[in-house]
C-alpha cells in the first residue's frame, strides 16, 4: 500500500519528471515528504508565482510539460498570474496545489481557497481530486491535455487527506477522454488548396507565430520557405523560427515591428499565418488585407483561433509540424524573385533615424552586440517593458532561443523563467534582460539561483522609470507623470554583492564590447547594469 502522495510522485516519475518548482505549506507537506524519498529534484522558489514562471521556462525549452507546486490559499492564488501567463502563450504546465481536507472544503477554514474556480479562465482544464484511487488516471490525463492540441496549463487541486490516504498503486491505462480529440493531421483537401494558391501567387508571405516553435516545426517551416523562396515575417513569439541572417527573413511585424515587414504584409497577395493568433500588436489594420482580397491561409492547431481576428480564405486546422511535412511532399514551380527583390531593396534602404544621447547606452546597439556575442545556442529571455521591444527588434538569432511573455505581457517573467531554462539545460548559456522595474518584481529569486546553482546572466537596463507607461503618459496625458518613477530602487552593485554575484556596469557605448565580453565570460551568475535614458535623450 502507498499513500496518495507517494502514488502521485510515482506518476510524475512515469511522466519523466525529474524536477519540480515549489513552495511548501501544511497542505502539501505529504507530497513534499514523498518527494524526499524520490529522485525528483525539488527546487525551492521564493514566491509561488515565480515557481510557475520557472516551470514555464523549463517547459518551453524542453517542449514538454513541467511541474510547479504550491500550498492552499494564498500559495495557490499566487500561482494565478503564472497560469495566466502560460495560458496566453500556450505553455504546457501541470500545476499542483494543496487543499484543505475534503470534509472541510466549503467551510472557509484556514487557508482555503476555491482555486479551481479562481483559475478557471487561465487553465486548459482543472481537477479537484476526490478519491486517491483516481490519481494515476488524473495525472496521466493532465499531462496529456497539457501537451496535446493547443498546449496549456492544467491545474490539479489535491486535498491533504487524499495525499494521506492509503491505496494500492495501479498504473493508469491509455488516455481516452471523451470529447477531447484534437485535430493534428490537417485536412488533405485544404493542404492541396494551399499548394494551389501558392502556385498562382506573385507575392506570398509567411508569418510565423509562437505555435510554430511550440509545435517543434521550425525546421520544416524554414525548409519550406527556403525551398520555394517565400519571404517570412514573425510575430514577437515567433522570433527564432528564422535566423536573422536569412535573406528571406524580414523581422517582426506589427506596431513595434520593422517597417519593411509591415510593408510586406500590406502588399502580399497570399498571407500564410502559421501558429499565430493575429492579435492586435501583430497585424496593424488587418481590414486592409481583407479589403484587398488577399488570400489568407491560417494554419493553427486550435480551431478557435482561425478567423477570430482576421478573415480566413483557407482555414487549416492541425499540428504545424505535420502539416508542413505534408506541404514539403508537393513539388511545384515558383518564381517570387521580383517580390523578393522589392523586399530586399526596401530592407537594405531602411535607416533607423532615432538617435540616442552618446552619454548613455544605446539599447538597440547593446542588444545586437550582446546577442551577437552570446554562444550560438544561448537562450535569451526578454522581460516586459521597453527592454522587450528593444530586444525583439534587435536580437540576433543564430541557433538559440528567444523567449518572452507575449500574450499576457507579465513583468518579472524573465528572471524566474531563465532559472527554469537553466534547470532544464545546465550547460547552456542563459541571459535574462530586464528593466529596473521588471527586475524588482522577481529579484527575490536571486536566492533561488544561488541556492540551487542555476547561474544565469542578468542584464538590468536602468532608466529610473517604468518606461512604457511613462511613454504612454507622455503621449496621451501631456507629461502628467504619476506612479512611474522608480525612486528608492536598491544599489544593484550592493545587491549583487549580498548574493555573491559578479557585478558589471556599463555607463555608455565606449566600453560596450569589453564589458559584454567580461560579463558573458564570468564563471557563474552575473548582473550587468546598463544606463539607458530613452526619454531624456532620444530626439523624436
Amino acid at each position: 500500500m502507498m499513500t496518495g502522495a507517494e502514488v502521485l510522485v510515482r506518476c510524475l516519475e512515469a511522466e519523466g519528471i525529474d524536477k519540480v518548482f515549489g513552495y511548501p505549506g501544511v497542505t502539501v507537506c505529504p507530497l513534499f515528504d514523498a518527494i524526499y524519498d524520490s529522485d525528483i529534484r525539488l527546487i525551492l522558489v521564493r514566491q509561488e508565482q515565480n515557481g510557475g514562471h520557472m516551470a514555464s521556462g523549463c517547459a518551453r525549452v524542453l517542449k514538454k510539460p513541467s511541474v510547479c507546486i504550491a500550498t492552499s490559499g494564498p500559495g495557490a492564488t499566487n500561482l494565478i498570474t503564472a497560469l495566466g501567463t502560460a495560458y496566453a502563450d500556450s505553455i504546457p504546465i501541470v500545476a499542483i496545489t494543496g487543499q484543505v481536507s475534503t470534509d472541510l472544503m466549503g467551510r472557509d477554514v484556514f487557508q482555503e481557497a476555491d482555486i479551481t474556480g479562481s483559475a478557471e479562465p487561465f487553465v486548459k482544464y482543472s481537477y479537484v481530486v476526490r478519491d486517491a484511487k483516481d490519481l494515476p488516471r488524473i495525472i496521466k490525463e493532465a499531462f496529456h491535455i497539457a501537451s496535446t492540441g493547443r498546449q496549456g496549463p492544467v491545474l490539479i487541486d489535491l486535498p491533504i487527506d487524499i495525499q494521506q490516504a492509503k491505496i494500492e498503486y495501479k498504473p493508469a491505462g491509455p488516455v481516452n477522454i471523451r470529447g477531447y480529440k484534437p485535430t493534428v493531421k490537417g485536412n488533405s483537401l485544404q493542404i492541396k488548396k494551399v499548394i494551389d494558391t501558392l502556385k498562382k501567387a506573385k507575392k506570398p508571405l509567411i508569418c510565423v507565430g509562437g505555435g510554430t516553435i511550440l509545435g517543434d516545426a521550425e525546421a520544416e517551416v524554414r525548409l519550406f520557405a527556403e525551398l520555394h523562396g517565400i519571404p517570412v515575417v514573425s510575430t514577437m513569439m515567433g522570433i527564432g523560427v528564422m535566423p536573422t541572417s536569412s535573406p528571406l527573413y524580414l523581422g517582426m511585424l506589427g506596431e513595434n515591428g520593422k517597417p519593411y515587414a509591415n510593408y510586406a504584409v500590406s502588399e502580399c497577395d497570399v498571407f500564410m499565418l502559421v501558429g499565430a493568433r493575429v492579435a492586435n500588436r501583430a497585424v496593424v489594420r488587418p481590414y486592409r488585407l481583407e479589403r484587398r482580397d488577399t488570400a489568407i491561409i491560417h494554419i493553427d492547431v486550435d480551431p478557435a483561433e482561425i478567423g477570430k481576428n482576421l478573415g480566413t480564405t483557407i482555414p487549416l486546422v492541425g499540428d504545424v509540424k505535420i502539416i508542413f511535412s505534408k506541404l514539403l511532399e508537393f513539388s511545384f514551380e515558383s518564381d517570387y524573385s521580383e517580390w523578393n527583390y522589392d523586399l530586399t531593396i526596401r530592407k537594405a534602404a531602411y535607416t533607423d533615424k532615432r538617435t540616442y544621447n552618446p552619454e548613455y547606452v544605446d539599447p538597440r546597439l547593446f542588444v545586437r552586440t550582446l546577442s551577437e556575442k552570446m554562444e550560438d545556442d544561448a537562450i535569451y529571455l526578454a522581460d516586459v517593458g521597453e527592454n522587450q521591444l528593444w530586444s525583439a527588434e534587435n536580437y540576433v538569432m543564430k541557433s538559440g532561443r528567444f523567449m518572452t511573455s507575449g500574450g499576457f505581457g507579465t513583468m518579472g517573467y524573465s528572471l524566474p523563467a531563465a532559472l527554469g531554462v537553466r534547470a532544464a539545460f545546465p550547460d547552456r548559456q542563459v541571459v535574462a534582460v530586464c528593466g529596473d522595474g521588471s527586475f524588482q518584481m522577481s529579484l527575490m529569486e536571486l536566492a533561488t539561483m544561488q541556492q540551487w546553482d542555476l547561474p544565469v546572466k542578468i542584464v538590468i537596463m536602468r532608466n529610473g522609470y517604468l518606461g512604457l507607461v511613462r511613454e504612454y503618459q507622455h503621449r496621451s496625458y501631456k507629461d502628467r507623470y504619476i506612479g512611474v518613477k522608480l525612486d528608492g530602487s536598491p544599489d544593484f552593485e550592493k545587491l549583487a554583492a549580498a548574493y555573491g554575484i559578479d557585478y558589471f556596469y556599463l555607463r555608455d557605448n565606449s566600453q560596450m564590447d569589453e564589458r559584454i565580453d567580461s560579463f558573458l565570460k564570468s564563471p557563474g551568475a552575473a548582473i550587468m547594469v546598463c544606463e539607458v535614458y530613452p526619454y531624456d535623450s532620444v530626439k523624436e
